[in-house]
């Protein structure tokens, strides 16, 4: 065995122990990445699970708000027709009132000054 064997040996053996050293990090690395992968796909499965609820939540406040919408629109309703008959009674009942009270003032004020 000769010098220049004996440098490729070490060379080899130099190599072997480089690659070794490198090794390490890469196997973390890998770990790593596989309790990444872990997490992401946890996330996603909660995620889902939110949206879901959220879905459900959006669709029961939307059946919510088609019911106070009927509501509202029957209060409306109401309040138009109490609008019409107040003005009914108003004009039904309003004006012969005043009649009658321009009537009673007119009565009054002959009674005060008497007959002439």
């Amino acid at each position: 065995m000769d010098i220049g064997d004996i440098a490729g040996i070490v060379a080899a053996l130099a190599f072997v122990a480089l690659v070794a050293f490198l090794a390490v990090p890469l196997i973390k690395l890998g770990r790593v990445l596989d309790a990444a992968t872990d997490s992401v796909r946890e996330i996603t499965q909660h995620t889902v699970a939110v949206v879901d609820e959220g879905a459900q939540t959006i669709t029961a406040a939307n059946e919510q708000l088609a019911k106070v919408d009927v509501m509202t629109t029957s209060a409306a309703e109401v309040s138009q027709n109490v609008s019409a008959l107040t003005t009914l009674i108003s004009a039904t009942v309003g004006t012969p009132l005043i009649k009658i009270a321009s009537f009673s003032y007119a009565v009054r004020r002959l009674v005060r000054k008497g007959p002439r």
